[in-house]
């Protein structure tokens, strides 16, 4: 409890205030008033518990509004002063607070303060007694009127690092001269709230190089509602490696709340690289109430300065310093240190090797050199000497496209010539034209177009230092300051210039860029190939890795650089570790470049003959034409062959296409239309995929990291792309993240690949603070098509059928092939033999859809089982071929009452194919009365009956004659009385009778003749 008379004396401050308002009326006092009497009701709870009231915004380490009062206890005073909050008019008041409850009576009345508004110039203060701007002093600092945060030893005070996701442990991290972000895949803010009594801003320095961490900046009030942003202003734009970028967003008077959040996405099990944070400046706070001691290891000089400087190398200071020490014989220190440490004895990682210029004899001499800043000391026991130079060896030839003067420098050749770099430079022949470009594969000197640095993270003196250093059969990282510098090398492209031979090759393709190296480590080193014009990393990498080549294709005719960029370690080390861990480039080789020069000479096409320019000009062919070796003129390529390689000369530049592919006009490119044929069993199977020809997506998922985050794998697939072109798209979707209700236009994409076969990491929007789903680590799996086939082996990639579940149809499976990068498909990568590549397994299967359905293999749920190949299965009834005549029969339909007869066709069983010819329409015909078995049946009998009857006239004729010559041996014998000898009664054979044969009136019946002829037959045998 206050005693009596102070609290008399709150009531005689709340009359002052009052009576002080001055012109702004009753109103203005009372605010005032109210003010005061709040503040020294607050005094009187502090004197009571004898506590010091907490900090919520720091200055560095203290508040510029809320100051530290054992500071400003001056000439042995129990108070120090602090200003009320500002009112509507931008008024304030200064009053006094006791530092303990014993001194709470005899404090100085409150005093009108300065105006809201007011600060003081940078290097100077606000002396809170007097009210007055001061110079800081020597070995301190002030900005006047903002905050800055350089001093990275320990998170300063009023920072929170608060992990939002799975781990509470993740955390920013300082780093001496700069603040680290987790490396996990955990979400962590960096926190800071302060108040302003004016507009402001605020600005930091920051490295982000990995785009698999997602960085935001956002700023909210004292309510938590997000202030309004574009998504340039939160979303920070990925930096090149080893470079710093500054953000500035402007902030709005009042109290605000600053985040940087980073969520990494850990997917593939590779550490992500950390967000770098450093210089942190904030403007607006109306006063700076205290100057600020340089931290150990900076200093400044004079009075009045608003930074401080860093000690130089060998020299120490410590909190507060106007000026540096250096350091006691035996032991060093790097720029900015606050200490000392001990020179350790020289060892063979403290000195490294060059070669020397070729001198006026043509040789070049090894020499060894003390990696600077020198730190080892070599007359101790235990320590190394360096060694003594080599002898003199002659000089490396000069590079192709050179050639050696007189002064034993390598010139280039003058245009229109070639050289190998051992010999003088020649004009080529006539019908042929130079190979321009570079070949650099001899190490004596850097050429002119190429440029070596060194840059430290840290910030730290290395720009004066060479990053690489030739090396006779090689070039090689040089030691650096430190291990995690920056050594940087790169080569400057003013352009590209196809050449005549090369023109009618109409992709997109202006020249290639290749170089052979090897990476030797014993930490994490990494070696990364960028290009300026770019913002991301071409490629990278990690640890050790044997000799092997690398090549790029440059689609894009504009000025480039190519970096090379070498880091030992990520991780910020005082002691040298890893000086011995190098990069050696053997070889870079770049083609059609605009300044290049010559190596070689290539054929060229000529001016017809029937042209008025005929001669021995070069002329380029038009697109899809090669030379004929035999006349130099331009020909077509024949029908599905396309122009491949980085020739045109000869037919065999002509390369015929993949199976079940066809090239374009231009013989640019070979593809799929779509449509595939097959020949089995003496029967031509034809199939149209037309209906899987747009853009096709599968999603698998969920899988989940060793943290727990959920992720799917997407998968954009072409199937047969647009004429050869890659129609599949995957993107990166980092700046779509922020985006409430829908997607805007102007949304920049951070990545985005275009493929026949993408791939994209998916993670879901729940559980990570994200308004919609992230879309990040987009690939491409297939950027070539190999060609389509039944067998399961096409060009050394395996579509492996036995993946997959056994077909049911007896119709053959359609394998379509992609490769990454089918031009270089035969040089390893990392993991891969062949390289990597696709298979899209096209089956046939009656009950799907057209559009059918995707599927990977069940023991491969990523798609792929090796890393390389990756095996998809599209199952749908655009899979089946399509309908021909054999794939149906006819059917007659008759019946017994129905006056015709009808034929129905149907389909044969089981029915497995799809659209072509359809069914024959129903036919129908009359019926008839007589089936065909009574047709024969009656025809047999008809021919019985006519036999019989001709038969018959046969032997009636015969009859006819015996029954004659009986007559006239009857009529001999009456008249005789007795019957004349058989042989003379008898007609000789073929005599006619003289007399005819006289009959009775009535004639006899056939019968009777038959029993007459009997009977006679009788007589004459008796």
């Amino acid at each position: 409890m206050l005693k009596e008379d102070s609290s008399s004396h709150i009531h005689s401050v709340a009359l002052f205030a009052c009576r002080g308002a001055g012109g702004g009326g009753v109103e203005r006092g009372a605010v005032a008033a109210v003010q005061v009497i709040r503040l020294l009701q607050q005094l009187r709870l502090i004197c009571a518990a004898n506590l010091i009231p907490p900090h919520t915004h720091t200055h560095t380490q203290r508040s510029p509004s809320v100051i530290d009062p054992r500071l400003w206890a001056k000439g042995g005073t129990d108070y120090y002063y602090q200003y009320t909050e500002c009112d509507s008019t931008g008024s304030r008041w200064r009053v006094a607070i006791p530092l303990s409850p014993s001194s709470c009576s005899d404090l100085p009345p409150p005093a009108r303060g300065t105006d809201c508004s007011f600060s003081c110039p940078a290097g100077m203060f606000l002396e809170m007694g007097t009210q007055q701007c001061t110079p800081c002093a020597a070995g301190s600092y002030s900005l006047g009127s903002g905050l800055r945060f350089d001093q990275w030893d320990a998170v300063p005070a009023g920072f929170t690092s608060l992990a939002s996701f799975l781990d509470p442990g993740s955390s920013w991290t300082p780093q001496g001269v700069y603040l680290e972000s987790n490396r996990d895949e955990c979400t962590v803010s960096l926190v800071y709230a302060v108040h302003l009594e004016k507009k402001g801003s605020v600005s930091f320095t920051y490295q982000y190089p990995d785009n698999n961490i997602f960085f935001e900046f956002y700023v909210q009030n004292e309510q938590c509602q997000e202030m309004a942003q574009t998504d340039d202003q939160k979303w920070i734009r990925v930096t090149n490696t080893g470079e710093w970028d500054t953000h500035t967003v402007n902030l709005k008077s009042g109290t605000n709340i600053l985040y940087w959040r980073t969520t990494g996405i850990l997917v593939g099990g590779k550490m992500v690289k950390p967000v770098l944070l450093k210089n942190i400046q904030i403007e607006g706070v109306a006063y700076t109430s205290e100057c600020f001691l340089c931290r150990p290891g900076w200093f400044s000089p004079a009075p009045g300065s608003s930074s401080c400087q860093p000690c130089p190398t060998n020299t120490f200071s410590s909190k507060g310093a106007s000026s540096c020490t250096n350091c006691p014989e035996h032991q060093y220190a790097h720029e900015g240190w606050g200490e000392c440490k001990r020179r350790p004895p020289c060892s063979e990682k403290d000195y490294f090797q060059i070669h020397t210029a070729c001198d006026g004899e043509g040789k070049t001499q090894v020499l060894y050199r003390w990696v600077e800043p020198k730190i080892c000391v070599e007359n101790v026991t235990g320590a190394v000497q360096l060694p003594t130079a080599v002898q003199r060896e002659p000089c490396p030839p000069c590079n192709p496209g050179y050639y050696n003067s007189n002064s034993n420098d390598c010139l280039p050749c003058p245009p229109g010539t070639y050289s190998d770099g051992t010999y003088v430079c020649t004009e080529c022949p006539a019908g042929t034209e130079p190979v321009l470009g570079y070949e650099y594969k001899w190490w004596n000197v850097l050429p002119s177009n190429m440029k070596t640095s060194c840059f430290n993270v840290g910030n730290s003196k290395c720009d004066d230092m060479s990053g690489w250093a030739v090396a006779g059969d090689h070039i090689r990282s040089a030691a650096g300051s430190s291990d995690n510098d920056y050594l940087i090398l790169s080569l400057h492209v003013p352009g590209f210039k196809v050449p005549a031979s090369l023109s009618g090759m109409t992709g997109s393709e202006f020249g290639w860029i290749t170089f052979v190296f090897e990476t030797i480590c014993s930490g994490d080193c990494e070696l990364y190939f960028m290009m300026v014009c770019s913002t991301t990393v071409v490629e990278s990498w990690e640890g050790s890795k044997e000799k092997q080549s690398y090549s790029h294709s440059m689609s894009r005719n504009a000025s480039v650089t190519f970096t090379w960029a070498f880091q030992r370690t990520n991780h910020a080390l005082d002691v040298r570790r890893y000086v011995s861990d190098m990069v050696k480039l053997y070889s870079i080789s770049v083609t059609n470049a605009l300044d290049g020069v010559a190596s070689a000479c290539r054929a060229c096409a000529l001016v017809p003959q029937n042209s008025q320019r005929a001669g021995s000009s070069c002329v380029p062919c038009p697109a899809g034409f090669y030379i004929d070796t035999g006349t130099n003129r331009c020909q077509e390529c024949p029908p599905n062959t396309h122009l491949a390689g980085h020739h045109t000369y000869g037919q065999d530049a002509c390369v015929a296409c993949g199976m079940g592919s066809i090239s374009n006009k231009e013989h640019s490119r070979c593809y799929s239309d779509c449509s595939f044929s097959h020949t089995e069993n003496n029967r031509t199977l034809t199939f149209d995929l037309s209906p899987l020809s747009d853009v096709a997506s599968l999603i698998i998922g969920p899988s989940f990291t060793s943290k727990g985050t959920k992720y799917l794998h997407l998968f954009n697939i072409s199937l047969c792309g647009h004429e050869g072109r890659r129609a599949a798209v995957c993107t990166d979707n980092v700046t779509d993240v922020s985006s409430k209700d829908d997607q805007s236009d102007s949304a920049q994409l951070v990545n985005s690949v275009d493929s026949f076969v993408c791939q994209s990491t998916i993670i879901p929007a729940d559980g990570r603070g994200f308004r919609m789903a992230i879309s990040s680590q987009s690939i491409s799996l297939a950027d070539a098509f190999v060609g389509a086939t039944v067998d399961s082996v096409l060009d050394w990639v395996d579509a492996k059928p036995d993946l997959f579940p056994a077909k049911t149809k007896d119709l053959p499976d359609i394998n379509f092939f992609y490769r990454y990068d089918m031009r270089n498909w035969d040089g390893p990568t990392a993991s891969c033999d062949h390289g990597r590549s696709s298979v899209i397994t096209v089956r046939c299967n009656p009950e799907k859809s057209d559009r059918g359905e995707l599927s990977v293999p069940s023991s491969c749920p990523a798609g792929t089982c090796d890393g390389c190949t990756f095996h998809f299965l599209w199952e749908s009834a655009s899979g089946c071929p399509r309908c021909a005549e054999d794939d149906y029969h006819p059917i007659e339909v008759n019946s017994p009452c129905a006056p015709l007869q009808e034929t129905l066709y149907v389909w044969n069983e089981p029915k497995v194919c799809t659209k072509g010819v359809s069914l024959p329409p129903r036919s129908s015909s009359p019926c008839e009365a007589i089936a065909l078995w009574l047709k024969v049946g009656v025809g047999g009998g008809a021919f019985v009956a006519v036999l019989l009857i001709a038969l018959t006239c046969y032997f009636w004729k015969k009859n006819k004659r015996l029954e004659y010559k009986y007559s006239r041996l009857v009529m001999s014998a009456n008249k005789e009385c007795e019957l004349p000898a058989a042989d003379s009664c008898a007609l000789a054979e073929g005599e006619e009778p003289d007399d005819d044969v006289v009959y009775t009136k009535k004639k006899p019946s056939l019968l009777g003749k038959l029993r007459a002829i009997a009977h006679k037959v009788g007589l004459l045998a008796t």
